[in-house]
């Protein structure tokens, strides 16, 4: 027995005690990778070689070992902290320097880049303004803060029910046959005028709102001298803008439209149709003085389609009134989907695509070196960096408002710990009685 054995069994002990004491050190580290020591014999070498009865000169270490095991997912009250749940590190930049990290934990800085503690930008595809990402290199993530700009209503799509049991407005009572109508002027002021309306707003090119009201008034079309109901069935449609009437093309009624409908309460036409082909739609004028110029000076052209709309002996309802016209908005928050996707959200209701978190993986991650403050960089033993979205590949999927907890394992380390520390105390014992028989020898006589 001899001294080196002894001594290389405490070296490796306390290197081991050293790796146990950083994993505990670390347990609350956000992004954490414990590490495992690793030992190996050793043997003296010869120019004969090794004979099979030749004895071990003790132990080293052989390497320490990251395990990249997944570690808990832990909620936060940041919805900039991101967590990764399986494979692959957030790429990082600094200085154009890349690192890599599994510590989502970040945070605005003042030009708007998303970045950690230590100033590092956090990576990703950048959209444009409509919205579509460049899937190009990576590079740091931006949040534009700008008001997103208002876009001019040119759509409207409204589908009701409008009552056939309604009487055209004049209509004496009672009803006789066949019915004796005293014609009266539509008003928008006067109800007794018009039989149904409803209203919606729409926006011009510097994203104003204007309040578009439409009414519906049943036409007098019963041929006459019999009470036969005709193959149409018209009603005129009537818009006032902000309280004013809109003059329509009908040199008669003004009327902006006149729609049709058959004896099954189908819709069968507009007068006149927006087109050729979109006969049950026609174009809404509407007259803006806001200095809205699109698409022509002082008003603005709305396609007003009544598709799906419907006469049927029921009350006048209204299932659809929605037109594609917004305000402009601000930004007011942001979050991160699980394909790393950041949608924006903005006060006029509307969302849009600012950026793509990446993520990078390695084939062999125990290359990478670590850096200290939870990062690490490419190394030849790690191989290059596979990017790509998440969920996509080996990379994991991502978690917002929430951060990767360290994977230590603490009722592991302690019992770790403690097997180190009889080693240690093992190998002492070696050392001391390797040193009670050499004092035994020196006692000879």
């Amino acid at each position: 027995m001899g001294f080196q054995q002894g001594l290389s069994g405490l070296n490796a002990a306390s290197k081991s005690l050293d790796v146990i004491g950083n994993n505990i050190a670390n347990a609350n580290t956000v992004g954490f990778k414990q590490g495992q020591t690793q030992f190996a014999d050793v043997y003296a070498n010869s120019l004969n070689g090794s004979s099979a009865g030749t004895v071990g000169i003790g132990t080293k270490v052989s390497g320490v070992v990251q395990q990249f095991t997944q570690g808990n997912i832990s909620t936060t009250n940041n919805p900039l902290d991101i967590a990764i749940n399986g494979g692959g590190f957030f790429r990082m930049t600094t200085n154009g320097a890349v690192t890599y990290t599994r510590n989502g934990q970040f945070q605005l800085d003042k030009q708007g880049n998303i970045v950690n503690a230590q100033g590092a930008k956090l990576t990703g595809y950048v959209a444009n303004a409509a919205g579509v990402l460049s899937t190009g290199a990576a590079s740091p993530i931006n949040i534009n803060t700008a008001d997103i700009a208002p876009a001019q209503t040119t759509l409207i799509n409204a589908v009701m029910n409008l009552d056939s049991r309604k009487l055209v407005p004049g209509t004496q009572l009672p009803v006789t046959t066949p019915p004796v109508i005293v014609p009266v002027a539509f008003s928008p002021t006067d109800p007794t005028t018009y039989d149904s309306s409803t209203s919606l707003a729409v926006f011009d090119s510097l994203g104003n709102s204007h309040v578009v009201q439409s009414f519906f008034v049943k036409v007098d079309n019963l041929a006459p001298p019999g009470p036969t109901a005709p193959a149409t069935i018209e009603w005129d449609v009537f818009a006032t803008v902000d309280g004013n009437l809109i003059l329509g093309p009908g040199a008669t009624t003004n009327s902006i439209t006149r729609i049709g409908f058959n004896n099954l309460g189908q819709l069968t036409v507009a007068t006149p149709p927006f087109s050729a082909t979109e006969t049950k739609a026609t174009t809404l004028v509407v007259p803006v003085t806001t200095g809205a110029v699109t698409p022509i000076n002082t008003t603005i052209d709305i396609k007003y389609d009544f598709t799906g709309t419907t006469q049927f002996g029921s009350d006048f309802s209204v299932s659809k009134n929605t037109q594609d016209g917004f305000a402009s908005g601000k930004l007011s928050k942001f979050n991160t989907a699980k394909d790393g996707t950041i949608v924006g959200s903005y006060t006029n209701g509307k969302t849009a695509v600012l950026a793509q978190v990446v993520l990078a993986n390695f084939t062999n991650p125990n290359g990478l070196q670590s850096t200290g403050d939870n990062q690490w960089i490419e190394t030849a033993d790690s191989g290059n960096a596979l990017i790509g979205p998440p969920n996509s590949g080996s990379l994991g999927t991502l978690t917002a408002s929430a951060t990767e907890d360290s994977n230590t394992d603490l009722t592991g380390e302690l019992v770790n710990m403690i097997t180190a520390q009889r080693i240690y105390q093992a190998n002492a014992q070696t050392i001391k009685t390797q040193d009670q028989v050499l004092q035994t020898l020196v006692n000879l006589r």
